[in-house]
């Protein structure tokens, strides 16, 4: 055993260390990534040959956490890892977009690259250290890969921007993104941020990359080091004089089609195909099963160069748009009348469906993962159904396509719901058809509804995708790209905002040499679509509805002392579900920030406000010289004992009951269970007993004068016992009044 380490450091000091030759030998490339208490490792196998048939990259990108990994249990009656959780596929995601447009083309053979995570302190974010993990294990293996490549987080933190923080840190940040990269060329961009300005995006990305830098020239010493020849492979197997006839048969036609820009989708995808479809009938019948497949994938280049030519040379888009145009818009809120929300968001022949459903604490998602525990109040769902795009396929669970653009669309959102909104909130948008971006048609669908629903948004958020085509010389950023436009094109930049700034983005790159230049018009261009669209919404919905629809829960939330959460729950939950089942409230209590947090849902405003009253009377603090109405819970020779609030007893001693002495509690009429009105005269701040008075509700005899309480007199232990329990509670015993 001979392992190699290297060393990366980041600009603040801290490190990261990669290690290869100790660990998953039999891979064809494993290494072990470690910073702090975080260690992960990453394997890489590949086939040796390409299956039968088999014309793209079989990739593969798992990422998985290992609840050992931070001393905890995994739930469920298992009791181990099932599943990946929405989290591991998104990692998984920013990994594999990275690594995937950086296999040779000819290149397909199976490949399986897996990251796990074995250790974790919950200091540092193992999803920023994926990427690097598995570009190092492709980097030392003898698998073709046009990398290496890395991933950084880079965060902006009180103006600054921070290369990977701390969990603590990132609390703080008003712009976080993950950014992958080669040392040339950034791959691939998403992360959210708080209204930024494109050039402070900008500037996040410079600085993401030079960190990026450092890492790939470890990798390339590790891998020096180590000696690695990349292997040998033949996966295709190509008839040059046959691409070249496709070219000049198809190519005159293909680009006649893509300078018609009619905008019917199905339609120029019959008329491509009916290219390639007429050329495979010209070829001889004994040839034509051999070479069909061959002709399939040279005519795909034909297409792809067809589209790509028109844009740069004449700038015609496929549906005949100006590379800055956005095709036509119409949306219409409170489309559904059940759901508390509803709207329809269409562009071109991309449609979302979009519901709000407004509910209580109760309603909270639970959080359960190896490094997050607690309760997600704001969800967002993106349906992708096959009938969208005309597909004849039955549905099969949720995609990772679908968790990845749901996650962009939740980004987008999540910061312009009102601050201290009661609600929890999902939004579900159904992609009814698409034609390219439907993850921005989400956003402004998920924005109508929201409206629609009455939630008082800070500002309305919309969506838009860009394109690039780019042959090195020439190149146009293309507004509201269509699916053929993302497919044949070199860039799919999606960007969601407000009319003041950013509020999430996600990019993919499929060429090299993207410049700032390039990104900066991009960014730009993005804008100038965000706020076209966004005032489509306005003008569709000027602003939130001034209340909620009738079927929505109404909600009132309150705050009591930490001290109080116990009073209100009630022995085995007895005093709480008592509140319930009387008001027909709903009631939940959680501790946030050393206070308790109770919220009120009920259907209609008498229960809330039976319940409120109730909890009040619970959590109420007494004061002196209010007026209470109790209860005698018990008579003693001295006087009562009354409950004047929820768990709150006060003496009512025999000579405040009345102006007139009385010889004994016989005389005062009182019995237990009575009701009384007392007044609250002293709280012992020492003892926290309440002296209560009913002569002091009464009018005083005329010419009454208060005899003066005369100082105690020390008593020694023992004596009279009368006397040593009324010390003991603190009473002075009756007094006889004095006239004048």
């Amino acid at each position: 055993m001979n392992p190699i380490k290297k060393t990366i450091t980041l600009p603040d000091g801290r490190e990261i260390t990669l290690e290869t030759g100790k660990l998953a030998k039999q891979a064809d490339g494993a290494v072990e990534l470690r910073m702090g208490n975080t260690m992960l490792l990453a394997t890489v196998v590949s086939a040796k040959e390409a299956g039968e048939g088999v014309d793209f990259m079989p990739l593969t990108v798992e990422y998985k956490e290992k609840f050992s990994s931070n001393g905890r249990f995994p739930g469920g009656f298992l009791k181990r890892e099932g599943r990946a959780s929405d989290y591991e596929i998104l990692t998984a995601r920013l990994v594999d977009r990275v690594l995937r447009p950086l296999f040779p083309d000819n290149y397909h053979a199976d490949t399986i690259v897996q990251v796990t995570m074995y250790s974790a302190d919950g200091v540092d974010f193992p999803d920023a250290l994926a990427g690097l993990a598995a570009s190092a294990a492709l980097t030392v293996s003898d698998i073709p890969f046009q990398g290496p490549i890395s991933e950084v987080r880079v965060a902006r933190i009180n103006g600054e921007f921070v290369i990977n923080p701390t969990v603590d840190q990132l609390e703080n940040a008003d712009l976080e993104l993950m950014v992958g990269a080669t040392y040339d060329n950034i791959m691939m961009v998403e992360g959210e941020m708080k209204e930024v300005s494109e050039q402070v995006l900008l500037e996040a990305l410079k600085t993401a990359h030079e960190a990026i830098k450092v890492q790939c020239l470890a990798q390339e010493e590790l891998a020096k080091e180590l000696g690695i020849v990349k292997r040998e492979y033949c996966h295709e197997v190509n008839d040059e004089d046959l691409r070249k006839d496709v070219r000049e048969k198809c190519y005159d036609k293909a680009y006649a089609i893509a300078k018609q820009g009619c905008a019917d989708k199905h339609w120029r995808a019959d008329s491509f195909k009916a290219i390639c479809d007429e050329y495979i009938e010209s070829l001889p019948e004994e040839e034509r099963d051999e070479k069909t497949p061959l002709v399939k994938r040279y005519y795909h280049d034909v297409e792809k160069e067809a589209m790509r030519r028109c844009v740069l040379d004449e700038g015609i888009r496929l549906d005949g748009r100006k590379t800055t145009e956005i095709r036509p818009i119409w949306c219409e809120v409170n489309y559904l009348p059940g759901p508390h929300g509803s709207a329809v968001f269409t562009r071109g022949e991309t449609q979302s469906l979009a519901t709000v459903t407004l509910g209580t604490k109760l309603d909270e998602k639970i959080v359960d993962e190896v490094l997050n525990q607690g309760h997600e109040r704001f969800l967002l769902h993106y349906n992708f159904p096959p009938f969208s795009t005309g597909e004849a396929r039955a549905p099969r669970g949720t995609s990772r396509r679908e968790i990845g653009h749901g996650n962009l669309a939740h980004r987008a959102l999540k910061s312009m719901l009102p601050d201290g909104f009661p609600y929890v909130t999902r939004v579900v948008s159904d992609i009814l058809e698409s034609n390219g971006s439907s993850s921005m048609a989400t956003v402004c669908a998920g924005t109508l509804a929201l409206l629609d629903a009455g939630v008082q948004m800070k500002r309305p958020v919309a969506g838009i995708a860009m394109g690039l085509i780019s042959d090195g010389q020439k190149w146009a950023v293309l507004s509201d790209i269509l699916g053929d436009e993302d497919h044949l094109g070199d860039m799919d930049f999606k960007v969601t905002g407000t009319t003041d700034g950013i509020t999430a983005t996600q990019m993919d790159i499929k060429c090299d040499g993207l410049s700032y230049e390039i990104l900066e018009k991009a960014l730009m261009q993005a804008r100038d679509g965000r706020l076209h669209i966004l005032n489509i919404i306005n003008a569709t919905i000027p602003a939130a509805r001034e209340d909620y629809k009738p079927n929505v829960p109404r909600i009132v939330t309150m705050t009591i002392p930490k001290d109080l959460i116990g009073a209100v729950i009630g022995p085995g939950g007895k005093v709480i579900q008592g509140i319930q089942e009387e008001s027909g409230a709903t009631v939940s209590i959680d501790e946030i920030d050393q206070q308790g947090y109770i919220e009120v849902a009920a259907p209609n405003k008498d229960a809330i406000d039976r319940a409120l009253s109730m909890i009040r009377a619970i959590v109420a603090q007494p004061e002196e010289g209010e007026v209470y109405t109790g209860k005698v819970m018990t008579i003693q020779d001295f006087g009562a004992f009354v409950q004047f609030m929820p768990n709150r007893d006060g003496l009512l001693h025999i000579s405040e009951i009345s102006w007139d002495r009385l010889p004994d509690m016989e005389a005062s009429g009182l019995k237990e269970g009575d009701e009384v009105t007392v007044k609250l005269i002293e709280i012992d701040k020492k003892t926290g007993k309440y002296r209560l008075s009913m002569r002091a509700l009464q009018p005083k005899p005329e010419g009454w004068v208060e005899r003066p309480r005369e100082p105690r007199r020390p008593r020694p232990e023992g004596g009279d016992g009368e006397r040593r329990e009324r010390r003991d509670r603190g009473d002075r015993g009756p007094r006889s009044p004095r006239r004048q």
